[in-house]
């Protein structure tokens, strides 16, 4: 919804948006207060898309410049409550731009990671890229200072950087990321589209001591436009080289491979597969994990959709990677080197 300023200022743009994700969910394998496998059905917001809501707005201020600000907050519309840290946890930034020298805004925002967005299959649902990476690429930063470029022969870059505010430069607050940098390099034609990523994110202290949390990762990725067809492709190594003691993971790496057919342009089905491999003690998060996935949606509307998802996952031994992008000890999880097996279905309604 947009909402044109017809006072003095009449070339003010805002925009008003939203997404409301809910559904049934059904794994088998996790993991009951009793140490034992179970199963277990939820009604769940969020599963195919968070639910947000958000707002934009522009302003043009001469000479090809626009000033501009971005507000999102996540929701789950399955409790009427407001996801993450309250307020707004996912974007909160402004910044001027211009169609030559591109953008340049501050705020908090999603951290570049995410940008293997667009070589997911599965577009990053609760079961996707994120899964066996424990959400290592969908994690939101403060104090972030961020420049896009504008596309030349094919060819974008985006560079962000977020601040600790601390004395120590790479330090961040108690609780908080420190210092992190991330840089992406697109390259784009009909037939097909590449990317590179580059990112760090560092704990409190200025160290990358957790491979799924505090590390650094390359990530390279592409998509093929094949008449209805659409490959996507991706591998991502990631390294922690400040994990002291006790077998932690201080390296792994990530591929996937997916594959979606466009029916109709209502209708459209997605398979993939993503292997996981990081060394380590597997009690710690090491180990070898490989998930099978399969996805259809239906689009009601250009608004509205319906949607199904079924994935499997099977570990190494004593590994023990989920379904959902959830640390280690969580119950979401299966028994260590075991199996999980779900599905989900809902409605995705956006404005």
């Amino acid at each position: 919804m947009a909402i044109g300023n017809t006072s003095a200022h009449a070339d003010a743009r805002l925009t008003l948006y939203g997404r409301m994700d809910n559904g049934i969910e059904y794994l088998h394998g996790v993991t009951d207060a009793d140490g034992k496998r179970a199963d277990r059905w939820r009604g769940q917001s969020g599963d195919w898309g968070t639910g947000m809501l958000g707002v934009r707005g522009a302003e043009a201020l001469g000479g090809g410049i626009t000033a501009l600000f971005h507000l999102e907050q996540g929701l789950n519309t399955m409790t009427g409550t407001v996801g993450g840290n309250g307020g707004f946890n996912r974007w909160a930034l402004v910044g001027l731009a211009h169609p030559t020298w591109g953008t340049m805004s501050a705020g908090r925002m999603l951290w570049l990671s995410n940008g293997v967005w667009d070589f997911d299959p599965f577009v990053q649902q609760i079961w996707s890229s994120a899964s066996l990476v424990r959400g290592r690429n969908w994690p939101q930063t403060s104090n972030n200072l961020r420049y896009q470029s504008p596309r030349i022969a094919g060819f974008d870059v985006t560079a962000q950087m977020a601040l600790g505010n601390q004395t120590g430069f790479n330090l961040g607050a108690p609780g908080e990321y420190g210092r992190s940098s991330a840089v992406q390099v697109t390259y784009t034609r009909p037939q097909f589209q590449l990317r590179a990523i580059y990112d760090d994110l560092r704990d409190s202290n200025g160290r990358f001591s957790d491979l799924y949390g505090f590390s650094r990762e390359w990530t390279g990725a592409i998509n093929v436009f094949a008449g209805r067809f659409k490959i996507q492709a991706a591998w991502t190594h990631m390294w922690a080289s400040d994990t002291r003691g006790g077998g932690a993971p201080t390296r792994g790496d990530h591929r996937w491979l997916g594959l979606t057919y466009q029916f109709s342009p209502n209708l459209a089905t997605t398979i993939g597969g993503f292997h996981m491999q990081a060394n380590g003690d597997p009690a710690r998060g090491g180990g070898r994990a490989t998930m099978l996935e399969a996805g259809t949606t239906y689009n009601l509307s250009k608004r509205t959709m319906l949607y199904a998802t079924v994935a499997h996952v099977r570990n190494s031994a004593g590994a023990r990677f989920g379904l959902t992008p959830d640390p280690i000890t969580s119950a979401n999880n299966p028994l260590p080197g075991g199996k999980q097996t779900g599905a989900y279905a809902g409605v995705n309604h956006s404005f």
